[in-house]
């Protein structure tokens, strides 16, 4: 692996990762995975429908129990396995979908993680079978993560026991390359981030994974946090966030520095019904959902629609007006609505190949704003408009979905005149 920073823009900064013939734009958004693909993406949709989706984040915790590592390492690594050659893979203990890390329960011997089989403890020397039998581009070592509200006392053993793993992790690294994100603990406390990083900055690692955010701090001492860590940390290696997803989130991880994310707000979005429709660029009002005589300001949240809603029943707009992805060029809300009703599995396909678009062109309008050295103009730009949006919100989501039905029911009829 390779890191090459291009272009830097009031903290925030641009590069590339190299991974042989592979490369990723910084900074740049991990498709969280369940077992190495995404929930309802097959591998056909991934290479042809989302083509912006070059980097999989896999949990090797999924791969303890089946398929187990001796299977996957027989096989040749987790590429060949789900034939993601021209994917780069990268392997984060921490996952979202539901290995959550346990943190107040674990013990000297490993980090203690909720699965589906019950509480599990993994120690370095089982987490690195996993890693050495997966094989992944990239690799965060076991962190011993706690929430916010752990007292210093727990904070300050959580930044030993990383330390010692991690340190474990290196001398059990089958690959030996230079491939290892060293992971930065602490919680909310500055002095043990402080230390954490400091300490893990004279390790042997190619780049560092910022963990026990989104684990109960409070987001005003957020940026105090990743400022007091990054701080320490060379400015040449690649950095890594986990646990902050939300696109408010992902500006303020850019601003501090961070290269890379790992979020399931798009996939929640998709499970809730909910599909994207904020604001992209600068240069468009409202993004892509504008407001015109055919689409009344009576729905007025911008950020998301709820395609469970009635309101889209007879609605023949794509999810967004403009939107550039297979479920907007192809089909309608009306559709996706339908879907939804009848517990179509479809409607989820089609839902997260627009939320997943929609977030990755997201990251690409932050990576433009950099390179044009107008990241903080936009970022100010974006937070203006998800305030303003959110304090919108003054006719009721019933009285709306009034209006938009007996919109939509009257447009139908004079459309088949």
């Amino acid at each position: 692996m390779k890191f090459l920073l291009d272009t830097w823009s009031t903290g925030a900064r641009a590069g590339l990762l190299l991974f042989g013939e592979l490369q990723l734009e910084t900074p740049c958004l991990l498709m969280v995975t369940k077992k190495g693909l995404p929930a309802h993406i097959t591998h056909d949709l991934l290479e042809n429908v989302l083509p912006d989706a070059g980097a999989l984040q896999i949990s090797p915790i999924h791969f303890l129990e089946s398929p187990p590592p001796s299977v996957v390492a027989s096989v040749g690594g987790l590429h060949k396995l789900l034939s993601l050659q021209r994917r780069v893979v990268v392997g984060i203990a921490r996952d979202s979908f539901g290995q959550e890390a346990d943190g107040l329960n674990g013990t000297k011997f490993g980090a203690a993680f909720e699965t589906s089989s019950g509480r599990r403890v993994v120690g370095p020397k089982k987490y690195m079978e996993a890693i050495n039998a997966l094989r992944p581009d990239l690799w965060a070592t076991l962190p011993d993560e706690v929430p916010a509200w752990a007292t210093t006392k727990r904070h300050r053993m959580s930044v030993d026991r990383t330390l010692r793993w991690l340190d474990e992790c290196l001398t059990l690294n089958a690959v030996q390359d230079n491939s290892v994100l060293g992971v930065v603990v602490g919680g909310s406390n500055v002095e043990e981030r402080k230390r954490s990083a400091e300490a893990t900055a004279r390790r042997n690692v190619s780049g560092f994974s910022l963990g026990g955010f989104g684990l109960g701090e409070c987001p005003e001492e957020r940026a105090a946090l990743l400022k007091s860590t990054i701080a320490y940390l060379p400015e040449e290696k690649v950095r890594h966030l986990s646990g902050l997803g939300m696109p408010e989130e992902v500006l303020e991880g850019v601003a501090a520095g961070i290269d890379l994310f790992d979020s399931t707000y798009p996939h929640s979005l998709t499970m809730k019904g909910f599909a994207m429709t904020f604001p992209l660029w600068m240069e468009q009002k409202n993004g892509f959902h504008t407001f015109s005589e055919e689409e009344p300001a009576a729905d007025m949240d911008l950020t998301k629609i709820n395609l469970h809603s009635v309101a889209h029943r007879c609605d023949v707009n794509p999810i967004v007006k403009g939107c550039k992805c297979y479920s907007c060029r192809k089909h309608t809300r009306a559709y996706i609505h339908h879907l939804l009703n009848v517990h179509e599995m479809l409607a989820q396909t089609l839902l997260d190949i627009h939320n997943y678009h929609h977030y990755f062109s997201f990251f690409r309008a932050i990576r433009t704003s950099i390179v044009l050295d107008n990241f903080q103009a936009f970022r100010e730009w974006f937070m203006s408009r998800r305030r303003y949006i959110a304090g919108a919100d003054a006719i009721s989501s019933k009285q709306s979905d009034d209006v938009l039905v007996a919109k939509n029911v009257l447009n139908h009829q004079i459309s088949t005149l």
